[in-house]
């Protein structure tokens, strides 16, 4: 499969396990889970037959490591990043000191007075590089890079989780944890 096609059916993935199950019939298990059978079988009756080797191929060869299998590779599922009801069932875990946020200027006013919020997901998304933070924040513009201080969260008591794709999930952050470095 080449690049173009692997970037169709991983959008098309993120969709359906991430904001539209229903559309093509899938209901999630607990913790966003679905059958590898039953996704396919929705996917090819809904115009998007797919070999499970091109679906490994997509899964693996996904940069960003958006999606999962389980240990027996019979139930794949988004890492993160839905806007439908799922709990991920991630465990609380201790972040990094600093944590970092990518966005662009147009929305940095707004961030700096009410901080950063899940806004259509369920929770807000942070990268332990710089490097990265700066990429997601240049899909909408030129990106402005917010420093998280993840400790002093910790402290105070908020909680972290880390996806299997190496985001650290929270529920918000307050404005006083942030800065622009």
């Amino acid at each position: 499969m080449d690049a173009k096609n692997r970037t169709r059916v991983s959008k098309r993935l993120s969709l359906h396990l991430r904001h539209a199950p229903r559309e093509i019939g899938l209901t999630l298990e607990p913790g966003g889970w679905i059958g590898v059978d039953t996704l396919l079988t929705a996917l090819a009756a809904h115009g998007l037959r797919l070999t499970r080797a091109e679906l490994e191929e997509v899964v693996t060869g996904n940069d960003k490591r958006r999606f999962a299998f389980d240990e027996r590779g019979e139930r794949i599922r988004a890492s993160q990043g839905h806007s439908v009801d799922v709990d991920l069932a991630l465990p609380t875990a201790e972040p990094p000191a600093v944590l970092y946020h990518g966005t662009v200027d147009r929305f940095l006013a707004a961030i700096l007075r009410e901080g950063l919020r899940p806004m259509k997901r369920h929770a807000v998304h942070l990268s332990t590089s710089v490097e990265t933070a700066t990429t997601v924040g240049a899909r909408r513009g030129k990106p402005v890079l917010l420093s998280i201080d993840a400790r002093a969260m910790t402290e105070a008591g908020h909680e972290f989780q880390l996806s299997a794709n190496g985001v650290w999930l929270t529920a918000a952050v307050p404005p006083e944890y942030l800065s622009c470095p």
